[in-house]
């Protein structure tokens, strides 16, 4: 640490200390947005799912208002998590704190980082007290120590940290609009059947009544100008689809020609198991992944690149599964049912998973996209007392519709592009969040100098 950095309890550089504890607002489903503390993770404002009504702002909000920029900080169930306010007007719950760095002492952006450091983590750990869920009260919060160099370097710390942040998000951002992409094409194919609706109209076929109503809005599009149009397939695609549908006593009606089948009879699907955790053979010095529900939970993508726990040769060994390869689809078949991923990497599985594993026919975007669509119908097979949970034997006889092999066949083409766009965002993000998570230490702490670590951002951008 450097001689220039100053030392300071935490209330000394604050212009604003907002603390909403003790008071529940009324949540109504629309309205002012309402950061809450389960919301707040990984340094970063999740999507926010609850409001308070616009008429109740100001009398809620008597304590202060929050500014775009300011930092909020949980301080309860869990405790430290941090982020960093926009510009929305917002409305702040309990087990929130907001806090505003003293103008020209005290980076707001800079704070954020600051409160996420081991240094100031330890601290809020430390001072925490309660015995079933810990908590931080104001007055220990304001005698947190807060090291920190000048302004001005506090601000190019927190733009080479922020320029790090801003590229993962906007990666983030891209493979979301990539995931819908492939969520789209898959549901226009083989959820709501476009093209064999606009082929069965062209032909002059007749139309289900449980399509009738789509068919209807299609047909009307047509008519509109070429701009306001449904997307049309090219004409080697669309021929590839039938003109008809036929009823079928397991799906109802499907396209004349695809087959109705299962997802066990047409998938190989697996599941897993949890060597035991007192057995160190099993974990300790482990290199091989082991994922678990909790790992997919924590994903920004559908991509699994990393696991938080490793086995050993002989941990595998005692899966019974082993180790599954790239492009294995994983789903969590309990607490809860539904998170979904295509492994980047050779993974053991525990038991709250079912694998569907690689299949010339359906590629792992077929059938994450299939799982994905088919949710309600995994879950209505769900069983158990304490926690739903789908077994393999339940999940295994789930009507699966096969499709002619050449419409799978472009379906796969256009979903490979998709994915290896992903993937490369993915890996992106993933070298890019370590290098942040070894510069933050470093630059907070003055062990590493602002060129140094601006050459560093430099090459990995």
């Amino acid at each position: 640490m450097g001689s220039e950095w100053t030392e300071k309890p935490l209330a000394a550089c604050m212009d604003a200390i907002i603390d909403y504890r003790g008071k529940t607002p009324t949540k109504t489903d629309s309205g002012i947005p309402l950061i809450t503390a389960k919301i707040i993770k990984d340094g970063a404002i999740q999507p926010i799912t609850e409001f308070i009504a616009e008429d109740s702002y100001d009398t809620w909000m008597r304590r202060g208002l929050p500014e775009a920029g300011d930092v909020v900080l949980t301080t309860e169930a869990p405790l430290g998590e941090v982020a960093q306010l926009d510009g929305r007007k917002v409305a702040l719950a309990q087990r929130v704190i907001t806090l505003r760095g003293k103008k020209g002492i005290l980076d707001n952006t800079y704070l954020k980082y600051l409160m996420q450091s081991q240094y100031v983590q330890h601290q809020l750990d430390g001072r925490g007290t309660g015995t079933t869920v810990k908590g931080i009260k104001q007055s220990e919060l304001r005698q947190i120590k807060l090291k920190f160099p000048s302004f001005d370097q506090q601000k190019g710390i927190a733009n080479i940290l922020g320029t790090l942040d801003n590229k993962i998000e906007l990666n983030c951002q891209i493979n979301t609009t990539l995931e819908a992409m492939a969520q789209a094409l898959f549901k226009s194919w083989f959820v709501d059947f476009d093209p064999v609706i606009d082929n069965a109209l062209v032909a002059g076929n007749p139309i289900p009544d449980e399509v009738a109503a789509r068919a209807e809005r299609r047909a009307q599009a047509t008519q509109q100008p070429s701009s306001e149009q449904p997307h049309t397939l090219p004409a080697n695609i669309r021929q590839q689809f039938p003109d008809r549908f036929v009823l079928t006593e397991e799906m109802g009606w499907v396209p004349e020609g695809w087959k109705v089948s299962t997802i066990g009879a047409e998938v190989e699907t697996t599941g897993g198991g949890t060597p035991s955790t007192k057995d160190d053979s099993f974990w300790k010095d482990g290199t091989h992944p082991f994922c678990t529900p909790k790992d997919m939970s924590r994903l920004t993508s559908w991509v699994l690149m990393d696991t938080e726990r490793y086995l050993t040769d002989a941990g595998v060994k005692k899966v019974s599964s082993g180790q599954l390869p790239i492009e294995t689809v994983l789903m969590s078949s309990r607490a809860p049912i539904g998170y979904l991923a295509i492994s980047d990497i050779p993974v053991s599985v525990n038991q709250g998973i079912i694998a569907m594993l690689p299949n010339p026919a359906f590629g792992p975007l077929y059938l994450l996209n299939w799982a994905k669509f088919n949710m309600p119908a995994i879950i209505d097979r769900a069983n158990g007392s304490t926690f739903l949970e789908i077994s393999k034997k339940n999940f295994q006889p789930i009507p699966f519709i096969v499709p002619h092999k050449t419409i799978l066949q472009s379906f796969n083409a256009e979903a490979r592009t998709i994915h290896a766009k992903i993937l490369k965002l993915s890996e992106q993000i993933d070298s890019l969040t370590i290098l942040r998570d070894a510069l933050l230490p470093k630059l907070l702490s003055g062990q590493l100098r602002i060129p140094e670590a601006e050459q560093l951002l430099a090459e990995a951008l």
